[in-house]
């Protein structure tokens, strides 16, 4: 898979994943969910107050009628439902309306509703940049602020498993830090050296792990050569993951504003993926979300990753 054209077709073709919304009572996740069902990637179950969605669902031009609407009176009796719905195996994934993102992820985490897998929870973006030659991964730009290094290896299992479910069989990951040596002052390049080791070790698998990695060291082959970088994931990542929330979120930032990337994203780590868009967000990116949503459940199902 190279772009996101591709991402849309493959949901398409894989029957309307049914994706439970969970309070759209707003015009920005409802236009998106409309247009995501009238393009086939996903059968929506609408969750809140039909009043409320009915009117909104009509004025961008579709019946609700078509959809499945199953009442909720409140955010939180919606997120509840939504969960529920996915750990029952009625829906394949969650998408968060008008809620705050606190609330959907309370519901996720509810031990009655199954969606708890014990690995941790992260953000994995994925971008089609304009001259690179296939999709990147930007891990955690969202979630963990100052992840350790154990979180640091969760987040990569997290990310390769997207990278896989993409059709990327061995993701090359890039562990960023501000420079490529190891240096005891600088504790993120301890924390990368550590997980490149833990992958050529065999305690970090389906991957190739190298770090420490600049970012140009990490995307440029021209780069990595005038460094005198050899190693397989120099100059060809697949998978960038970030030492901070700050410099993932600014990277996340930087892709999308300043080199006019495509981007999708998703919260993983639980037994279902959980679209967590933002309302500065185009229609696009929303819908390329809920294709990776489709596409990513489908991967889960079909291939049971370990901590899922």
């Amino acid at each position: 898979m190279v772009d996101f054209k591709a991402l849309r077709e493959t949901a398409r073709g894989l029957g309307g994943k049914r994706l439970a919304v969970a309070f759209p009572h707003d015009h920005d996740s409802l236009q998106a969910v409309v247009a995501a069902a009238d393009r086939g990637l996903v059968t929506p179950v609408l969750i809140g107050e039909r009043e409320i969605i009915a009117p909104i669902v009509e004025e961008l031009g579709a019946g609700i009628d078509v959809f499945e609407v199953v009442e909720a009176d409140s955010a939180e009796a919606a997120a509840d439902t939504a969960a529920a719905l996915v750990g029952a195996g009625e829906a394949d994934a969650l998408m968060k309306g008008l809620l705050d993102t606190s609330t959907v992820l309370k519901a996720v985490l509810k031990s009655e509703h199954g969606l708890r897998s014990g690995r941790l929870l992260s953000h994995v973006a994925v971008f089609c940049v304009p001259n690179y030659p296939r999709l990147l991964l930007v891990s955690d730009a969202a979630m963990n602020i100052a992840p350790t290094v154990e979180q640091k290896r969760e987040i990569i299992e997290n990310a390769v498993d997207v990278a896989q479910a993409l059709g990327i069989a061995t993701p090359k990951v890039a562990m960023l830090c501000a420079k490529e040596k190891e240096d005891s002052k600088m504790p993120a390049t301890v924390d990368a050296a550590t997980l490149a080791k833990l992958n050529r070790d065999g305690g970090l698998t389906g991957c190739k792990v190298s770090g420490p990695l600049a970012l140009d060291n990490a995307v440029s082959l021209e780069a990595a050569k005038q460094k005198g970088i050899t190693d397989p994931v120099a100059g060809q990542a697949d998978v960038l993951i970030a030492s901070t929330i700050e410099v993932g979120n600014v990277l996340y930032k930087a892709l999308a504003f300043l080199a006019g990337a495509d981007t999708a994203g998703l919260i993983v780590g639980a037994r279902a993926p959980v679209v967590l868009t933002s309302r500065a967000d185009s229609t696009a990116v929303k819908l390329d979300s809920i294709a990776l949503a489709a596409v990513y459940a489908a991967h889960c199902n079909r291939s049971e990753p370990a901590g899922f």
